[in-house]
């Protein structure tokens, strides 16, 4: 006999399911410790850090989480409705920034529910034509078309294919007239700049040598560059750098605009600290050191004859523009270090566009060769700009967006200071019916923080709402007003969303930076925490109705704070975190993050990063809040060993019956390359998780 529920019915059940307790999968806890100079860690969940793909204990254990998370997400209430609102979302056209060659624009396009972005070609006059379009690469849609760069003539395309978002390149050559790839492939390629010689002949590219094992978890050493001329089979590429004393250190290659210098960087860690070769390529001429010593950043701009035009923090934490000689190495400072951190330049037709952050608000001027002001470039409004490719003839492209106002692309002309819109989005929703303000609140040593809050414009001021707060707070990366479909839909659904710049970004420069790395890292929580608690006091929310969400650094970010607040939060979305702060250099690209996390090594690391490591500090005895942990099971930059351990850490640890899930995804990676129908999928989980807990979905059907 077939029983139907009734409407009231189902509701009822879902919310009994949804209160009761769950029962997650037992996971072995082992006896592995974890030995530090002078200290030891606990590491139980230590064989989750085997390869899903290989070890069957682990993919099993894989599968048992999926199973309870899929079950428990399919009761909460408006999961296909959020789901659906998205896919409605997502669908429009939207455009990434131009780059020119001639008079030949290479630009991606994507229709709007597209698993992967199309890259165009259109000459001047003309009409756009498909060069690429990765989505029949793959049935899942998962393999994607990566970075790329055309050859000064624009004849040939060099493009990375991106599979299971991998960090791992494979290269390719595209004949633009014909759309047809030439014989080159070269593999064993990640983290890689692709930079072509003017006379379109070849091209620099970074690589590593090939393993015998996986690449997966291999530890990313010994990187070497190399140039590969059009035509010939990568054994016979010619090897340009290398640093066989050094192998940790990584570089990568860019030619001058006018074709005449090759540029080395080269750094050992996510720092923004390099060394820079130069040679004259015309010449034949070997690298050169120009930069040593490894101690501030040294951005190009472009080049004027032996000129080099750079942005960099050496005596200057908010960087200055200068000019230095390539051959005397003599430096002459144009634009000084002022009250905004000056995040990027580029030299386009015979002027300097100069990128800064006011407020971690996009701010551009424009000045000449000589440093003298211009004028400020005007932008279509407070967000975020982005693009500015250098260039000869004045011409270049930027993107520019907020937190409500789609991304649009526009024309910008040097010579005479104008920006017009070239491409803009249209979209299902009126963006006049969103607001953003910025507020400034107090952290716990008396440090001022900005955040950006957004939500509906009809929001009643004298009620609370849920709320979801986001944070990253590491590698000098600035948060910045951007939009987002997975973030208006909440907005839409009547939830506050709030950024946090918290220290540890680029927001204000160097010392912003430092102010949140290595021995210091607790001001980011303390930022994140004060964040939450200034929204709480500032009437806005309540700790029944606030959420917090961050990825990576930032999923890290949300696991120590919720073993340090769990009662200042209703729901927790840690996503492909870095949750084991003792063993994270021991794969792939963690021996990078020492510039942010410290050396373990040292015995006033090792017990620093074990006081805050999410893993080893999950607080049995406190209630915490609910917590959906995401990651995927092929990450290979923040490998998801980090966030099997910690769940496995959080469900055997007594601190409340609400539920600590894990959702793990297959064929994917960091987050690069993922496909619409998958960015789709998991926001519509974490909204209806988040929004449950707050409150903001429970009236849903």
């Amino acid at each position: 006999m077939i029983v139907r529920l009734s409407a009231l019915g189902a509701l009822l059940m879902s919310a009994a399911v949804l209160a009761a307790p769950l029962s997650y999968p037992a996971t072995i806890a082992g006896s592995d410790l974890e030995a530090g100079p002078g200290a030891t860690a606990p590491d139980p969940y230590r064989w989750l850090e085997n390869d899903v793909r290989t070890d069957s204990k682990v993919a099993d254990w894989v599968a048992a989480q999926n199973s309870v998370t899929n079950a428990y997400l399919g009761t909460l209430p408006g999961r296909e409705a959020i789901r659906a609102r998205l896919a409605q979302l997502f669908d429009y056209e939207r455009f990434g920034v131009p780059r020119l060659r001639g008079k030949v624009q290479f630009f991606t396009r994507n229709s709007g529910l597209q698993n992967q972005s199309v890259l165009y070609v259109q000459p001047e006059g003309g009409s756009a034509r498909v060069l690429i379009d990765p989505n029949p690469w793959a049935k899942d849609g998962a393999t994607a078309l990566a970075e790329w760069n055309p050859s000064a003539d624009g004849k040939h395309l060099l493009y990375a294919v991106q599979d299971g978002g991998t960090d791992w390149r494979t290269l390719k050559v595209r004949d633009v007239a014909t759309g047809a790839d030439l014989p080159d492939t070269i593999e064993w390629v990640k983290s890689s700049a692709l930079a072509w010689k003017k006379d379109g002949s070849g091209f620099y590219y970074s690589r590593f040598p090939e393993t015998n094992g996986p690449k997966y978890l291999a530890v990313s050493l010994n990187q070497k560059l190399y140039f590969h001329a059009l035509g010939t089979p990568q054994s016979a590429d010619t090897l340009i750098y290398e640093t066989p004393a050094h192998p940790k250190r990584g570089h990568s290659a860019q030619v001058t605009d006018d074709g005449r210098w090759l540029l080395i960087v080269t750094a050992e860690g996510t720092d923004d600290r390099y060394e820079i070769h130069v040679a004259d390529i015309a010449k034949g001429e070997a690298p050169r050191a120009l930069v040593t010593g490894l101690d501030h950043s040294w951005n190009l701009a472009g080049s004027r004859g032996t000129t080099l035009y750079f942005v960099t923090n050496k005596d200057a934490p908010r960087s200055r523009l200068i000019a230095k000689d390539a051959i005397s190495g003599a430096e002459t400072e144009l634009v000084a270090q002022g009250k905004d951190a000056i995040t990027g330049a580029s030299l386009v037709g015979g002027r300097l566009v100069v990128e800064t952050l006011a407020d971690a608000r996009s701010l551009v001027r424009l000045h000449a060769l000589d440093g003298k002001l211009v004028g400020e470039v005007p932008l279509p409004g407070i967000g975020t700009a982005g693009g500015f490719e250098s260039g000869e003839n004045g011409v270049t492209y930027f993107g520019f967006s907020s937190f409500a106002t789609p991304g649009s692309i526009w024309r910008y002309d040097s010579k005479t200071n104008t920006a017009v819109p070239e491409r803009q989005a249209k979209v299902a929703f009126n963006p006049a019916d969103y607001v953003v303000t910025q507020m400034f609140y107090t952290s716990k040593d008396g440090t001022k923080v900005p955040m950006f809050i957004s939500h509906r414009r009809d929001l009643d001021p004298k009620k609370t709402h849920p709320a979801l707060l986001y944070g990253y707070g590491g590698f000098n990366i600035s948060l910045t007003p951007g939009f987002s479909a997975s973030r208006l839909a909440w907005m839409e659904m009547g939830g506050i969303y709030v950024t946090a710049n918290l220290r540890g970004g680029g927001e204000y420069g160097a010392d912003w930076h430092d102010a949140g790395r290595l021995l210091k890292k607790q001001n980011v929580f303390d930022d994140f925490i004060a964040a939450g608690e200034a929204l709480v006091k500032n009437g806005l929310t309540t700790p029944a109705q606030l959420a917090i969400q961050g990825g990576s650094n930032g999923g890290l970010l949300v696991g120590a704070v919720t073993n340090q607040r769990p009662d200042l939060f209703a729901a927790a979305l840690p996503a492909v975190g870095v949750m084991d702060m003792l063993r994270y250099a021991n794969w792939t690209a963690g021996r990078y993050w020492i510039d942010d996390y410290g050396d373990v090594k040292q015995p006033d690391m090792f017990r620093y990063n074990l006081g805050y490591s999410p893993y080893h500090n999950v607080r049995s005895g406190k209630d915490y809040p609910a917590i959906l942990v995401t990651t995927a099971d092929t990450d290979d930059r923040v490998v998801p060993g980090h966030s099997f351990k910690y769940a496995a850490a959080i469900q055997a640890a007594s601190i409340g019956d609400k539920p600590h899930i894990i959702r793990i995804e297959t064929r994917a990676g960091h987050g690069s390359g993922k496909p619409t129908d998958k960015v789709i999928a998991e926001t519509a989980d974490l909204w209806a998780f988040a929004g449950y807990w707050t409150g903001l979905t429970k009236d849903m059907k």
